[in-house]
Formats: C-alpha cells, sequence, structure tokens
C-alpha cells in the first residue's frame, strides 16, 4: 500500500485546496491596492507596502522550509500558514493607524509569501508514488485564480471593496477546511531552506550574473504592472468588473504557454537566451501598449500578452539556470534566479512604481518601464550574440572548486 494513498475524495480534497489558495491570493494580488487607496494611502504608500512582502519572503522561506524538514509533516505546517494568513488579513483590514497596519502586514507575508512553495510540496507528498501528476492539481490552482478573479470583480464592484475581507475570509476558510478534511500524511517531501553554499562560483559566470542583471530589468517592470494595474484601471473610471477580466484574460493562458515552451523549445543555450531577448521584445511592446492606453478596456485586452512574456520568461529562466549552472550548484542558482527576479525586483517595483506613479503619472510610470524592459532586451541579445559567436559552453565544477565550497 502507497504511504500516503487515500481514497479518491483525498485528491478531489487536494485539488479543491489548490483552488481556494490560487483564488485567495488573487484577490489579494489584484484587489488589495484598491481598498488601501480606499482607506487613504496614496500610490507611493500602497508601493512601499506591497514592498514588504518580497523582503519578508527572504526570511520567511527558510524558516518554514527548516520546520517541514525538522517535522517531516507538511499538511501541519500549511495549515499553521493558513491560520496565520487568515488572521493577519482580518487584522490588517481592521487596522485603524498606519502602524498597526505595516506590523500585521509583516507578519501576514511572513506566512503568506512561502504558502505557494509550501503548497506544492503539499501536493507532491500526497501524490508520492502514485500514478498522478503535479501539473493535474497545478491546473486547478490556475483555475482557481482566473475564475476567481472574474467572478470576485463584479462582487466588489456590487458590495465595494469592503466586501474584499469577507471574501478573503470566505476562500481562506474553505482552503482550511480542504486541507483539514484530507488524511494525514505519513511521510513528507522535504522542502530545502534558501542554500548558502556554492554562491561564491556562481559570482565567478559572467554569463549567469548577466542573465540575473538583465532579468531584474526586466522584471521590475512586470512587479510594477502587477502592483498597480488595478489601479491604472481604477483611475481611467473602470470597474471592478474590468479589473477582474483583466486578471482572467493575463492568467487564463499561462498554463498553455507553458506546455507550449517544454514541447517545442531547444534546450540549448543560445536558443533559450535567443528567446529570452524576444520575449524582453514583447515586455518592451507590452507595456508602450500599456502607456498609450486611454480605454480601461484596451489595459484589460492588452494583458493578454502576460501569459506570453511572462510564462515564456519565467520558464525559460528556469531552463536556462540550469544550463548555465554545474549540477552540484543548481540549487543555488535556481535560489538566486527566484530571489532576483520575485524578491529583489519585487522591492524595487513596489517603491519605484508608486513614486513613479504617485508624482509622474501612469504614462510616465510605464514609459519607464519601456525603457527598463528595452536595456534588457539589448542585453540579452548581446549575449545572444556573444554566445553564438563563441559556441559559449560552461565547463563543469572542478573538484577543486567543490571542495572549496565545502560540497
Amino acid at each position: 500500500m502507497r504511504e500516503n494513498t487515500g481514497n479518491p475524495s483525498t485528491f478531489t480534497f487536494l485539488k479543491w485546496f489548490n483552488f481556494f489558495v490560487y483564488g485567495t491570493m488573487v484577490l489579494f494580488t489584484s484587489f488589495f491596492q484598491l481598498y488601501l487607496q480606499d482607506v487613504g494611502m496614496n500610490k507611493l504608500e500602497i508601493g512601499v507596502l506591497m514592498s514588504i512582502g518580497p523582503l519578508v519572503s527572504v526570511f520567511a522561506n527558510p524558516f518554514w522550509g527548516i520546520w517541514t524538514g525538522r517535522y517531516q509533516n507538511n499538511r501541519v505546517v500549511v495549515l499553521l500558514m493558513l491560520a496565520g494568513t487568515l488572521l493577519f488579513s482580518q487584522i490588517i483590514f481592521q487596522a485603524s493607524t498606519y502602524e498597526t497596519i505595516y506590523t500585521a502586514m509583516i507578519l501576514f507575508y511572513f506566512c503568506q509569501t512561502p504558502l505557494f512553495a509550501q503548497s506544492n510540496t503539499l501536493v507532491l507528498s500526497y501524490i508520492d508514488g502514485t500514478p498522478l501528476r503535479f501539473g493535474s492539481f497545478r491546473l486547478f490552482g490556475s483555475l482557481g485564480w482566473a475564475l476567481t478573479a472574474i467572478a470576485a470583480g463584479p462582487v466588489i464592484q456590487f458590495g465595494g471593496v469592503s466586501v474584499l475581507p469577507y471574501l478573503f475570509a470566505v476562500l481562506l476558510g474553505l482552503s482550511i477546511v480542504s486541507l483539514a478534511a484530507m488524511p494525514k500524511l505519513r511521510s513528507s517531501i522535504g522542502t530545502a531552506p534558501l542554500p548558502l553554499r556554492g554562491f561564491r562560483l556562481l559570482f565567478r559566470n559572467p554569463y549567469f550574473l548577466f542573465f540575473i542583471f538583465f532579468g531584474m530589468l526586466v522584471s521590475i517592470p512586470n512587479t510594477i504592472n502587477n502592483t498597480f494595474m488595478s489601479l491604472y484601471i481604477n483611475d481611467m473610471g473602470g470597474s471592478k468588473t474590468m479589473i477582474g477580466l483583466a486578471v482572467f484574460l493575463s492568467s487564463i493562458l499561462e498554463a498553455g504557454v507553458f506546455m507550449l515552451c517544454k514541447r517545442y523549445l531547444r534546450r540549448k543555450i543560445s536558443v533559450l537566451v535567443g528567446w529570452l531577448a524576444l520575449v524582453s521584445v514583447l515586455f518592451v511592446l507590452r507595456w508602450w501598449l500599456m502607456s498609450q492606453a486611454t480605454l480601461p478596456l484596451e489595459v484589460a485586452l492588452i494583458q493578454i500578452l502576460h501569459s506570453v512574456t511572462f510564462g515564456g520568461f519565467f520558464y525559460v529562466g528556469t531552463e536556462l539556470t540550469m544550463l548555465l549552472i554545474p549540477g552540484p550548484y543548481r540549487s543555488c542558482g535556481q535560489a538566486l534566479y527566484t530571489l532576483s527576479w520575485g524578491g529583489i525586483s519585487g522591492m524595487i517595483g513596489g517603491i519605484l512604481g508608486g513614486w513613479l506613479f504617485q508624482y509622474l503619472g501612469a504614462q510616465s510610470m510605464y514609459e519607464f518601464c519601456v525603457f527598463l524592459s528595452l536595456i534588457g532586451a539589448l542585453g540579452y541579445g548581446g549575449m545572444w550574440f556573444i554566445i553564438k559567436r563563441d559556441d559559449y559552453r560552461p565547463t563543469a565544477a572542478t573538484h577543486d572548486e567543490l571542495e572549496e565550497d565545502g560540497i
């Protein structure tokens, strides 16, 4: 008998758990900014507040990873994280001072930011030893994200942003119930904390460093858009329904892009770097179109490009990291790639975007996004030319290098 296999209802509950977790988070990423603006925060204050998350995640991910590894019970850890996310979110919604909001946001992010990684580990632990594939469960998460966004828009439009705390609590409650209904895990697939060994070698690889640097230039505008698109639509006079439509259109095709990339893209460094250059050009086009938009519907339709730009970039970036970094150091490379894309870029994007939006306006903000993405596109184009010309292939880590870093 397989260790973690229950009856079929276990996997049904697991799919619904993914659906509700992702549905909860889309409420936060897409509509929470409207709530903050409604309680009196300006664009810069909202950007600073939202930038706390990437900073907190640097410490939160290792913390929860260590506890998961120590107790080998990922289900209990995720339940604690969900309970903390629910508790601190309600404190945020009830807060009457900036000090309370900032304190509660730090604690909220401490529970929320590692939730996707821990949820993925939870799914893998339950299906370990079964013929079930992770993708079918992740698909329910994508559906939860897209369908909740388009359904929540009309509800918030009708009831106002004051209904957001109740929607958030209901979906988080359903997530907790779905997980509590599943049987206990007898074993968990461990999650490793942020690896520290091997970083020295990464900084000796100029191709990897330029890949990370240009990637940050491309990802900062993406963070700015994720943070402020809903406020942009709102300032144009667009409805909450239109915001929900924009988020729906940005995510509904993402799974298909991942599948196409996996099937048709060759795992060769020059091909992948060339693809990053092309995707960066599409980012340039996307931000230019956003800067020129005059109607909320235009903004919503432009978000269709998100599936190709973000989906294509993140998938290829993950694959390229695997090719640029020797085997023993790949976990370090993936950690640095994720940290640069979601962590450092998230902090810079929230603050920089908030300042630009507040003092120069949305059009200037998106024009600056065009500028950053264009530099990133030119940088990747230059990398592609050099790699193609020199037929670059990374060398494997030597025995001395492995010993030097204690691996």
